[in-house]
């Protein structure tokens, strides 16, 4: 049924971790493209002319985020996926970028964008966003000795010789 409000109702939408459920299926008769177009769908419709929409979420795999990329500019979303942290494991963030334009001169566009993602192997349609005042950061240096394999043997003999029973 989609969202239960009026036509062009909202400025924008803001949604965090919510959007990645909707790749998931729980029964047969669930098909994550169908529910995505239906939300996409809905979304659009809700949104005002010129309204925007920002939805992160943490995809499973690079085709979950191809294909919620691709149901939104279906729809006749523009804009695309921008990846926060792209090299980091933990603080790797995806942001679909929205704007609900209803002129129909982006169609051309937001195919090259889908087209562009489904060659590439990230999804990283926007650019890298960095540090919040625009400085690159440092890379983050081990301390050199700690928790390696030196450091233990090293750790080990010192016990040795204050005359403490250390395992082998």
């Amino acid at each position: 049924t989609g969202l239960p409000f009026r036509d062009g109702m909202f400025d924008a939408c803001i949604s965090i971790s919510a959007l990645q459920w909707l790749c998931y299926s729980n029964s047969k008769a669930q098909v994550p493209k169908r529910r995505l177009t239906r939300f996409f769908s809905s979304l659009y419709r809700v949104l005002k002319k010129n309204g925007r929409a920002v939805l992160q979420f943490y995809p499973e795999t690079a085709e979950h985020a191809v294909l919620i990329s691709e149901c939104a500019t279906a729809v006749g979303f523009g804009g695309g996926v921008v990846v926060d942290y792209p090299n980091s494991a933990k603080a790797k963030k995806h942001y679909l970028v929205l704007s609900c334009d209803r002129t129909g001169h982006s169609k051309g566009r937001q195919e090259s964008v889908a087209l562009q993602a489904r060659k590439q192997d990230t999804v990283q349609v926007g650019g890298i966003i960095g540090d919040r005042d625009g400085k690159k950061k440092k890379p983050i240096r081990k301390k050199k000795g700690v928790k390696t394999k030196e450091w233990i043997l090293n750790k080990k003999e010192t016990q040795r010789k204050r005359g403490r029973n250390v395992r082998a």
